[in-house]
């Protein structure tokens, strides 16, 4: 094998590897969606993939017994055979067939044979329940219809969204300018200033929780939308600066000076020239910015607190964990609604996002 077919073997293996992790990287994604179009019985009684062709039990005939002398604590007599209740609510296989209740209470039992199924049952109902909140109805493994109220996530969504986008476009604007100053304006102590935002980095934001949080008491500011954005951008501040100092201080000095010569002050040098140069590194900076405050939990429930009126999705969704812990398509759905927006963000910015994760790697 010569040098060429060796390189050409070894990309195929490496594009190869990569396919194959993004495709098992992706399955729980799309499981995730693909069961948030599912209806309760089918998610209760089948997984995620049963939504491709495949071989299902499917009814053929129905049997009724006597309600009168049929007591489901004792053995059931059938043409099948005699079986117990628990058999009969788990599904039995005899012959080839399947015997499943329909229906307890009025003792029908599904004949059921199996048989290649290639449209599977898909609903937007459990979207319209989730956003809208409205009551809907299902029957039970025991024939008892019941009624429940959905989960409107409408105003957790509006909420996240009030708390995504002023944390996100407050703490680039503030570390815009900063980085600026410390790459092309000297003045007395920058490197020591510099050196402490970049120290900061590694600060845990857990360790400065509880200070915080006293003095937004002491200050009123507590379960307000403007304590979660100075939270946000005290946290994002860092990493922000950095990012960007490293960007904008790879910008050729000669535009500087050209614009300086001129007559042109920092203040419109930045607005004209640096901001519109810089918008990969603010770019990638705003993708990791919002994907941290759209799916945070922590400093929204510390600092906004648990009512109804102002929680954020994250901390709605945990609610709907406690509380519908069983009903997997309304959490599916839930979950899918919270990944959404988050998604939208990332593709529509993903041009500029290796570009401004590469933001001063290379000088010269």
């Amino acid at each position: 094998m010569n040098g060429k077919s060796r390189k050409t073997l070894n990309k195929f293996l490496v594009n190869a590897v990569l396919v194959i992790i993004c495709f098992i990287w992706t399955i729980p994604t799309i499981g995730l969606f693909l069961s948030s179009f599912r209806t309760r019985e089918d998610i209760s009684r089948s997984g995620w993939w049963q939504v491709f062709p495949h071989r299902e039990w499917v009814t053929q005939d129905t049997l009724q017994l006597d309600k009168e002398t049929v007591d489901l604590n004792k053995p059931i007599e059938t043409s099948f055979g005699t079986f117990s209740d628990d058999q009969l609510i788990a599904g039995v296989e005899v012959d080839g067939q399947q015997l499943i209740w329909k229906n307890r209470r009025e003792r029908t039992i599904d004949i059921q044979a199996k048989k290649w199924f290639f449209a599977p049952k898909l609903t937007l109902q459990n979207y319209q329940n989730v956003l809208t909140g409205k009551e809907y109805e299902y029957i039970q493994p025991d024939g008892n219809v019941k009624i429940e109220k959905g989960d409107d996530l409408s105003d957790a969504f509006l909420n996240s969204l009030s708390v995504a986008v002023p944390s996100t476009v407050i703490p680039i604007l503030i570390a815009a300018f900063a980085a600026y100053g410390f790459a092309w304006i000297k003045f007395p102590g920058r490197r020591i200033m510099f050196t402490g935002v970049v120290a900061l980095l590694v600060v845990p934001l857990q360790l400065a929780l509880i200070p915080i949080l006293r003095d937004y008491v002491n200050l009123n500011l507590n379960g307000t939308f403007l304590a979660v954005w100075l939270a946000h951008t005290g946290f994002g501040l860092p990493l922000a600066t950095y990012l960007l100092y490293n960007y904008i201080s790879t910008i050729p000095r000669d535009i500087f000076e050209s614009a300086f010569i001129d007559g042109a002050s920092h203040f419109t040098v930045f607005t004209n020239l640096v901001l519109p140069l810089s918008i990969p590194a603010l770019a990638s900076f705003a993708i990791f910015q919002f994907l941290w405050v759209w799916n945070d939990y922590l400093v929204a429930l510390v600092f906004i607190g648990s009512k109804a009126e102002v929680q954020v999705l994250t901390m709605r969704l945990a609610d709907m964990v406690g509380s519908r812990g069983q009903d997997w398509h309304f959490l599916t759905a839930g979950a899918f609604i919270t990944m959404l927006l988050p998604l939208i963000v990332f593709f529509s910015l993903q041009r500029y996002f290796v570009r401004g994760l590469m933001a001063g790697s290379v000088k010269g």
